[in-house]
């Protein structure tokens, strides 16, 4: 790969950062450009502090840059879902197959619970170590003039003063989140089709703090989850004994517990046993504004072979399936692999890697949102706990010939689209097995197995 070429990356978030080390790697000479103060002097790029998810696709891309293991050191492994029901029964459902090995040795089949600025801290001090990469922190993209052929790109960037600063680009990669500048240039040329929505319902965010002794108030292996219907909560851990904790509900819920007295009568009487476990619930409340869930499609992602989207200036989603970074480091690695493949040919390589991930996420924004339905609708329902515990026990009699879902898309890098067909076809095979009246006296016998197989072997659906 050329390294007199200069490259650019608009965006330092978590793709960006990435990115930008893995073309390093490759002996590019890289200069990314981020809005947002430098994150390692208090700023936290994004914006956001709700925590993420780490799993195989993430870890994937992580090994390609050469820094799992200093990403593994503030990652957290999560073992499964601890619903808790109202009157304070819980329910534990592993993520895992049972046996299954994890990416990392000792470790079961898990995700990773992991901290959006600290994550992001770590990638930007690894990218901006490496000598072929300069970081500048301050720098609004304002300007990007995408109709000049092949000729160099002319970008314009405004910092902090207001200065203007010009710079011409050889390749461009807008890293640079939902509401990305460089699409919004994009959006201006000819046959670029853009989707934005909103979800109907936000977040809002509390943090759980140690306990007495210094320890978690809660098991640290899980994702807990308080599933109610139209609305839940969930908390993930944090290395320093805390949870993150986070409401999704309605707009109208939300608005109308504003003030720290109504949101507590709220949870006192949607989640009873959190309460005590939430000291500081009043002040954490008014710390932590709502904020919303915006979903993007767009179409091409790449414009011939000077600029390309990634991350969530491609695709972003709703965070129900743990798969925005995921998918966006996925991104990273495919357009990894694609230069290994194509040397020079930065029009093939752009073109293969619109048309290899464009379908996949479109998926993934599909999966996420069915998630969410499961997660608050679902995880507390004793027959669909049921028809989890028939899958697992067909993955595990049927090693290869059955997945259930939530494996494809967190443990395997199986291409989201063909997971969600997969899926599809699995869904109307368990739609017949739950059918049956004798469901739950039956369910891990050899004759449902066999008629779950042959149904999977021979259906035209």
């Amino acid at each position: 790969m050329a390294s007199n070429e200069n490259m650019v990356v608009v965006g330092a978030g978590l793709v960006g950062s990435l990115w930008a080390l893995m073309l390093a790697r490759r002996g590019c000479s890289v200069d990314v450009y981020e809005r947002r103060p430098d994150p390692r002097k208090g700023g936290v790029v994004g914006g956001r502090s709700i925590n993420l998810a780490l799993s195989d696709r993430g870890w994937r891309a992580l090994e390609r840059a050469g820094i799992a293991d200093a990403v593994r050191e503030i990652a957290m492994p999560i073992e499964g879902r601890l619903m808790h029901a109202v009157d304070g029964d819980l329910t534990f459902q592993p993520y895992g197959l049972e046996g299954a090995a994890g990416v990392f040795p000792g470790d079961p089949q898990c995700i990773y619970s992991i901290s959006r600025a600290n994550l992001n801290k770590l990638l930007v001090e690894a990218a901006e170590g490496h000598d072929q990469v300069k970081v500048h922190f301050g720098m609004r993209c304002v300007d990007a003039d995408l109709r000049r052929g092949d000729a160099p790109v002319p970008l314009q960037f405004e910092d902090a003063q207001g200065g203007r600063h010009d710079v011409l680009a050889d390749r461009v990669f807008g890293t640079d989140g939902a509401f990305s500048a460089i699409r919004d240039r994009m959006m201006r040329l000819d046959r670029f089709d853009f989707e934005q929505r909103y979800l109907g319902h936000g977040y809002r965010e509390v943090e759980m703090r140690p306990g007495a002794d210094g320890g978690f108030r809660m098991r640290e292996d899980c994702l807990h989850i308080w599933p109610r219907g139209q609305f839940m909560l969930m908390a993930l851990p944090n290395p320093d004994k805390t949870f993150t904790c986070t409401l999704f509900a309605p707009y109208e819920q939300l608005d109308a517990i504003e003030d720290p007295a109504a949101a507590r009568s709220y949870f006192e009487k949607h989640f009873p046993d959190v309460m005590p476990l939430l000291p500081n619930f009043d002040a954490d409340w008014l710390r932590h504004p709502t904020s919303s869930l915006v979903m993007t499609r767009c179409a091409p992602w790449n414009i011939g072979g000077r600029v390309a989207l990634m991350g969530d200036a491609a695709h972003a989603i709703v965070p129900f399936y743990g798969q925005g970074m995921n998918s966006g480091m996925e991104d990273c690695s495919v357009l990894d692999e694609l230069m290994a493949t194509h040397g020079e040919d930065w029009a093939a390589m752009l073109a293969a890697y619109t048309t290899m991930r464009k379908p996949a996420g479109d998926a993934i924004l599909e999966l996420a949102l069915r998630n969410y339905i499961e997660m608050r609708d679902k995880t507390g329902d004793e027959r669909f706990l049921l028809q989890k515990r028939i899958e697992a026990g067909l993955a595990k009699r049927f090693p290869g010939r059955w997945l259930p879902l939530y494996s494809q898309v967190t443990f395997s890098h199986t291409p989201y689209h063909e997971a969600l067909a997969a899926g599809k076809r699995q869904d109307e095979i368990m739609a017949r097995v739950m059918d049956r009246p004798d469901i739950s006296e039956v369910w891990d016998s050899e004759e449902v197995a066999a008629e779950a197989l042959k149904m999977l072997e021979f259906s035209d659906f």
